[in-house]
């Protein structure tokens, strides 16, 4: 855990930042459902980046009580986006300009019960520097690697029994899935929110989301798909059951997911905690090649 003035030190904007944000024209407003096009338009320029958007986009619409939060565009005087965020439980923003950045950070100050704020690590800190003076206090800082992967390794003949989970395996699925949030945010959801978390795990069962293999009741290794597009699928709460470690199973079931997704998408990505470097070589070793830094802060309860 990290006091406020430690991440302060951390997050800091280059010189100049906030006179070239002031400088420049650009308006703030609700996206509806009715943007959705333009939104993904612009998303897509960048979509090694939007996944997090873009999810939530594909998913849920622009309007809906499952982003648990709204949508913002951010325009210059044009009325061109320079900006898109999704502000409510979790910030996550794409910025064209400083201005734009600087707007999302004044918005989200309004804001009491945000969570966590994602982002590439560069414009986390431009943003930081606009938002912590007004907003929530930060509770832990995380740096993150982005690993990308566009190639299958060769086939295995060994293969996992690996599908897409039913409603029947929700009872095995919530408590791994929620222990990796624990493990990530500190917070197990299931002391805050056990029934939305669960009514969430669900959701993704029902949409296709969730990959298994589960052998005798018990869940060997899980995966969640959270955006899936013709660019990237993004992959999170990838998991083998720590029973099961050291057995190879993560290694068959990485390669075998993404042999089945990279039938229909250019590339895999995720985000791996710059703290567990065992991680970082597993996915070194699998194929993954390391594509960016993030920044995650998890956010104090206001």
């Amino acid at each position: 855990m990290y006091a406020p003035s430690e991440i302060e030190k951390t997050l800091v904007a280059p010189p100049g930042v906030a006179a070239i944000a002031r400088g420049k024209s650009v308006s703030i407003a609700l996206l509806g459902d009715e943007d959705e096009n333009e939104v993904l338009a612009f998303l897509g320029q960048r979509p090694a980046h939007t996944f997090g958007i873009v999810g939530f986009i594909r998913n849920n619409g622009i309007v809906s009580p499952h982003n648990r939060g709204v949508f913002y565009g951010c325009r210059n005087a044009n009325g061109e986006l320079e900006g898109v965020a999704l502000i409510g439980h979790f910030i996550l923003f794409e910025a064209r300009s400083n201005a734009a950045i600087e707007a999302f950070a004044r918005t989200a100050q309004t804001h009491k019960k945000v969570h966590m704020l994602l982002g590439e690590q560069e414009k986390v800190q431009i943003f930081w520097r606009h938002y912590h003076k007004g907003g929530q206090n930060p509770r832990l800082y995380c740096r993150e690697h982005l690993f990308e992967r566009r190639q299958p390794m060769e086939a295995n003949l060994d293969m996992p029994a690996m599908r897409l989970a039913t409603r029947e395996d929700l009872d095995l699925i919530v408590p791994v899935h929620a222990r990796t949030a624990f493990e990530e945010s500190g917070i197990n959801p299931l002391d805050v929110d056990p029934q939305g978390f669960t009514d969430r795990c669900a959701r993704r069962i029902e949409k296709g989301q969730t990959w298994v293999w589960i052998e005798d009741g018990t869940l060997i290794f899980k995966a969640e798909i959270i955006a899936d597009t013709p660019e990237v699928v993004y992959l999170e709460g990838v998991d083998v059951n720590p029973d099961e470690r050291g057995k190879g199973y993560g290694t068959r079931c990485v390669s075998h997911l993404c042999r089945q997704l990279l039938e229909r998408t250019e590339s895999i990505s995720l985000l791996v905690n710059e703290k567990n470097a065992r991680a970082g070589e597993f996915y070194r070793k699998v194929g993954f090649n390391l594509l960016g830094y993030y920044d995650t802060i998890f956010l104090e309860s206001a």
